[in-house]
């Protein structure tokens, strides 16, 4: 899309997909969404469709103040970061991968006993 974005862990918190018409978008919750569009409906909509009722909403940055855009992106990471550590699969680490018990492998390989012979042979 070639759009701006910006992410933390890996996932989209806010664009400038629609900056074309005026617009950055963030990704909310609708819990968040509803009093800031219900508040300033002149610089919070959301975005038609699915996405506007699970909580992406549109800021007419021409109309909001420096402050107001600050904020609603500091909402919208620390939303994005708390989404983040609820699905967050806990990192394997080296020292637990190697508690696992040794045990002797056995050779299935035939070739191994063949070279040793052909070599025997040789000498």
């Amino acid at each position: 899309m070639g759009a701006v974005d910006f992410r933390v862990g890996g996932h989209i918190f806010a664009t400038l997909a629609a900056e074309a018409k005026g617009y950055g978008n963030l990704m909310l919750d609708p819990e968040t969404q509803r009093p800031l569009v219900e508040e300033l409906p002149e610089i919070f909509l959301p975005v038609p469709g699915g996405w506007g009722r699970n909580g992406a909403t549109h800021m007419v940055l021409a109309a909001a103040s420096e402050d107001q855009i600050r904020g609603a992106l500091m909402t919208a990471h620390r939303l994005r970061v708390a989404k983040n550590a609820k699905t967050a699969r806990p990192a394997k680490s080296i020292k637990t991968a190697m508690v696992v018990k040794s045990q002797p492998v056995k050779s299935t390989s035939t070739k191994a006993p063949k070279r040793a012979r052909a070599k025997a042979r040789k000498a």
